[in-house]
């Protein structure tokens, strides 16, 4: 069969059909390719969120202290959704401290107005107390944004997911696209009050803050950390929160959905760190109770003697201690020592010894060397484990000037291992010549001749433990030069005083003080002045 003619007009070219046998061409496939960009999106924004997730947290952990977590906190979740400032209070449920308030941007003034707003009205005090409904705008929601987030399951349902399941997130949801899990305390667990200034149930005082401040919206989480426990008891303690954050706005604004699931995420590590820090913070504030408890409360008067004590302990130790101890008839028993170990043990083991060396100076403190051969048997037998050095000196009773002059004084002292003492004055500044001796329970018998003393009125003498010389860094022999340099530099006028001449001494020997909580270096400096 031939196919039919048709005929030609003149500058038209005739159109054929199709043969019927013919198929149409097909359109090109697009849905795959755009698919394939999709996820692409995806599982890009998932590797920015958790990278930035990444690099907040490990700032947090590298934090030891709550102090510096609360900031990191803060600085972390401003950063997330996009605030400026911020405030975090922290008041544990159980009671036992430490309450403390931390700010961002906010100065001691600006939270001093902040706490002038009636609790029920703030967005922390609804959170910490559990206020539902009260004035001050805002909404809350019921579902618990930080238990049960992780960032593995955030990457694991990325990546093995299903394109079609996938698709049905935003393109930017990344992490945050995982779904919030159900909250079961009834609390609140988000407040936000996108527009104060259009709020009619504002409270007024925090509108008056709030203008005054110049913050025109704020977002509000707990800190919740407490996991479901076993039993009634367990359940009531769960999700009761250490305390809250508030993050501030200059303009009318909430955090997206976006940078409230990250901060979700990031709040469930954020508790846990803190509440490890509690944990740490408690301990190391019982250490410091026991050790101050250990220690004088006070420094006893002499008649003709002043004294004055710096004491610091390293974040580990707590062994060292100084006594001034008065005794009959004028006299006075000055000691001062360290036990080798670290810890409460350590700290026990001090007590202990003090309180031995107390008994022994009131029965026998005119002997030096008997205080100490006793104190180290006593050592020997319920310390075996352990050794300690100490340095005793008894101070005579003062011995009037026939001619009206100051009283004259005598000192007795020996040593154990201990750091000899220094003696200050216009005329003298020299270390005190002390035998050499090993330190008490080094040997089965200790025994060292003692040194007498005669300082001059206005002299002071300077008992210290060997912590003062370790934490200037440098080799034994230098830091003994460092101290007495520092010590025959003092002005005239700051040798008056003993409070004066032991700071002074301390700044000069350690210019990052006694606070320097990167030394584990307990610190004893005990300057006893006679007359003038």
């Amino acid at each position: 069969m031939t196919t039919p003619h048709v005929p030609k007009v003149a500058g038209i070219e005739p159109t054929l059909p199709a043969p019927a046998h013919t198929a149409a061409p097909a359109a090109p496939e697009t849905r795959p390719f755009a698919q394939l960009a999709a996820a692409h999106e995806r599982l890009a924004a998932r590797f920015s969120d958790l990278t930035a997730l990444h690099d907040l947290t490990g700032r947090l952990a590298r934090t030891d202290t709550l102090e510096s977590a609360l900031h990191e906190v803060l600085r972390a979740g401003a950063a997330l959704i996009g605030a400026r400032r911020g405030l975090v209070t922290l008041e544990p449920p159980d009671g036992l401290g430490p309450e403390t308030t931390v700010g961002l941007g906010l100065g001691p003034a600006d939270i001093g107005h902040l706490e002038t707003v009636p609790r029920r009205a703030t967005p922390l005090g609804r959170l910490l107390d559990g206020v539902r409904g009260a004035s001050g705008g805002g909404t809350g929601a019921g579902a618990d944004a930080g238990a049960g987030s992780g960032v593995g399951a955030g990457a694991g349902a990325g990546a093995e997911g299903s394109t079609d399941a996938g698709a049905a997130m935003a393109p930017d949801a990344g992490v945050a696209g995982q779904p919030l899990p159900s909250g079961s305390t009834g609390l609140p667990t988000e407040l936000v009050q996108p527009d104060l200034a259009g709020d009619p149930g504002l409270d007024p005082r925090l509108r008056e803050v709030a203008a005054r401040l110049g913050y025109a919206a704020s977002y509000a989480v707990p800190l919740i950390s407490d996991p479901p426990g076993d039993g009634p008891e367990g359940n009531e303690r769960a999700g009761r929160p250490l305390g809250a954050a508030v993050w501030l706005y200059d303009e009318p604004a909430e955090p997206s959905e976006r940078g409230r699931r990250l901060l979700a995420v990031y709040r469930a590590y954020a508790t846990q760190h803190v509440s490890r820090l509690i944990e740490l913070h408690r301990r190391r504030h019982s250490e410091q109770t026991l050790r101050t408890e250990m220690l004088p409360a006070r420094l006893p008067r002499a008649p003709g003697i002043r004294l004055a004590v710096r004491h610091a302990a390293g974040p580990h130790g707590g062994g060292d201690w100084y006594d001034a101890l008065p005794l009959p008839d004028g006299a006075l028993s000055l000691s001062v020592g360290s036990v080798t170990g670290s810890g409460p043990s350590a700290v026990a083991a001090m007590g202990r010894l003090r309180a031995a060396l107390r008994a022994y100076a009131v029965m026998e403190g005119e002997d030096p060397v008997a205080v100490l051969s006793d104190l180290e048997l006593l050592l020997r037998l319920t310390e075996p484990a352990r050794s300690a050095t100490a340095l005793f000196a008894f101070v005579e009773p003062p011995v009037a000037d026939p001619l009206g002059g100051p009283a004259a004084h005598k000192i007795v002292l020996a040593g154990a291992g201990h750091c000899p003492p220094l003696i200050i004055g216009e005329q003298r500044t020299e270390f005190v010549e002390t035998s050499l001796s090993a330190p008490l329970g080094m040997l089965a018998c200790w025994e060292a001749p003692s040194v007498e003393l005669e300082p001059l009125p206005g002299e002071t003498l300077l008992l210290y433990s060997d912590g003062l010389l370790h934490r200037t860094g440098e080799p034994v022999d230098r830091a003994f030069s460092r101290l007495h340099a520092a010590a025959a530099a003092l002005p005239k006028s700051v040798r008056q005083d003993p409070e004066v001449l032991v700071d002074h001494l301390v700044r000069a020997v350690l210019p990052q003080g006694l606070a320097d909580e990167g030394s584990p270096e307990d610190v004893v400096v005990l300057a006893v002045r006679f007359g003038g």
